[in-house]
């Protein structure tokens, strides 16, 4: 089932997200800027986003599993809790949010492998456009 977040269920989907990104981002980012994003960073991101249009949906099985952000045509913040991916989850938020847009469109860090091949095999493409976060990593955008 997935429904959407609200202040009933916000700490649930900051905690589906303080533990994937801290999952995703370790490999290139440093402990103490992994430790910085707690649930309660989170709860304030979630927040803030929620404030500037995003609408966050979660996924939930027997419990919370996953999240997603859309706003527009703009996915965002497709986060599946670690011991729960490779169950189609990801997957089956992703069309979810395909469905609630005209021309999807997502940006990924240059580096995250896993999101590139999901977001390939279900026909999304790379534009060109690129922002450089850091030295060492940019997101680029990909289109449906």
């Amino acid at each position: 089932m997935i429904v959407m977040v609200t202040k009933d269920n916000l700490v649930q989907a900051a905690t589906i997200h303080s533990v994937s990104w801290q999952d995703s981002h370790k490999a290139f980012c440093s402990e103490e800027f992994i430790a910085l994003h707690n649930v309660e960073h989170q709860i304030k991101y979630i927040q803030n986003e929620m404030n500037q249009g995003k609408i966050f949906y979660m996924f939930i099985t027997s419990k919370p599993v996953g999240i997603v952000s859309v706003c527009d045509n703009l996915i965002e913040n497709l986060y599946i809790l670690p011991e729960e991916q490779h169950k189609g989850y990801g997957t089956e938020l992703l069309n979810f949010a395909i469905a609630k847009c005209d021309v999807p469109a997502l940006w990924i860090l240059d580096n995250n492998e896993k999101a590139y091949n999901l977001y390939s095999k279900h026909g999304f493409i790379l534009t060109g456009n690129e922002n450089k976060l850091s030295d060492t990593v940019k997101e680029i955008e990909m289109k449906k």
